[in-house]
C-alpha cells in the first residue's frame, strides 16, 4: 500500500525539551506549514503557503522560546493545516478544508477515503499519538500537568480589524485560562481577549477538548495577533511574558487550582 509520506519527507511532529520538568504541557498545533512531496504545491501559489490559511505565522518562534524558558515540554505539528487541521476533529469542514477564508483548496477536491485515511493515519495521529502518551506518562508518574495551546491570528478577519493583542482561550475548564487572562490584563500595555478572537468548543477545536477537558487538566489556548510576532523581537517578547506570567500562576496558585492538578 502506498503511503503519503515518503523518503525525504520529514516527521510530522517536532518535540522539544521531552525531559522538561515544567508542569506545564506546550502543543502547537499550527506550527509549520509543510506540505507532503507527494501532494506538490496543493494547486496553490507560493504566496498562499505563506499566509495565515496554511500554519500559525509566528508562533513557531514563541513556542520554542516559551519552551525553553518554562522547561516545558512542547509537541508541535510541522505539516500545513490545509494538508490536514490538526485542531479540528475529523468530522468537521475545515479538518480537509476544500476552502480556507476566500482561497480554494484545489489539491483538497476529490479525495478518495484512502487518500483521506492517509492524512488521518501519517499526520493527525502521530501528533495526538504523541500528546496522549506524553500526558499517559504523566499522570503514570503523578505529576501534574496543565496544557496550554499556542496559536496566533490575523490582525484582519473579512475585512474587519481585530483590537486584541493577544487571547485566552476556554471552554468548559475555568481553572486556567482566567487566571492567565487577569495576568495578562495587569501588563498596562495589551489588549487582552477573554475568548476573543475565538472560544473554544467541541466542533471547533480538538487538542483542548480531547487532551485538555477530556482528562480534567486545567488548560488554556492562547492566540496571539500575529503582526506583533512576525519578526524575532516580538516572539521572544511574547515568550517572556508568558513565561513570567504562566511561573507567577505555577507559584501562586490557590488550593482550587492545586486540587485540580492533584486529581488527575
Amino acid at each position: 500500500m502506498t503511503t503519503l509520506l515518503a523518503d525525504g519527507d520529514v516527521a510530522p511532529l517536532l518535540e522539544r525539551n521531552a525531559r522538561g520538568t515544567s508542569p506545564i504541557l506546550l502543543t502547537c498545533d499550527h506550527y509549520g506549514r509543510l506540505l507532503p512531496r507527494k501532494l506538490g504545491d496543493l494547486g496553490l501559489p507560493p504566496s498562499e503557503l505563506e499566509r495565515h490559511i496554511a500554519w500559525d505565522i509566528g508562533i513557531a518562534g514563541v513556542a520554542e522560546r516559551l519552551a525553553d524558558a518554562l522547561d516545558a515540554h512542547l509537541i508541535a505539528q510541522r505539516y500545513s493545516r490545509l494538508v490536514i487541521d490538526c485542531n479540528r476533529p475529523h468530522q468537521s469542514a475545515g479538518s480537509i478544508p476544500l476552502i480556507s477564508e476566500a482561497t480554494a483548496i484545489p489539491g483538497n477536491a476529490g479525495l478518495s477515503q484512502t487518500e483521506i485515511a492517509q492524512r488521518r493515519t501519517e499526520i493527525f495521529a502521530p501528533y495526538h499519538d504523541c500528546i496522549r502518551r506524553a500526558l499517559d506518562a504523566r499522570r503514570d508518574a503523578k505529576r501534574p500537568t496543565l496544557l496550554v495551546s499556542l496559536h496566533s491570528f490575523t490582525p484582519v478577519y473579512a475585512g474587519v480589524a481585530r483590537p486584541w493583542h493577544i487571547g485566552t482561550l476556554y471552554n468548559r475548564d475555568t481553572a486556567l485560562a482566567p487566571r492567565v487572562y487577569e495576568a495578562l490584563t495587569r501588563e498596562g500595555d495589551l489588549v487582552v481577549g477573554n475568548n476573543q478572537p475565538y472560544a473554544v468548543s467541541n466542533t471547533t477545536d480538538y487538542t483542548i477538548p480531547v487532551h485538555g477537558e477530556g482528562r480534567g487538566l486545567p488548560n488554556s489556548g492562547i492566540e496571539i495577533r500575529q503582526d506583533l510576532i512576525a519578526h524575532e523581537d516580538g516572539q521572544r517578547d511574547f515568550a517572556d511574558r508568558l513565561a513570567r506570567i504562566l511561573q507567577k500562576i505555577l507559584a501562586t496558585t490557590d488550593a482550587s487550582l492545586n486540587d485540580t492538578l492533584a486529581a488527575d
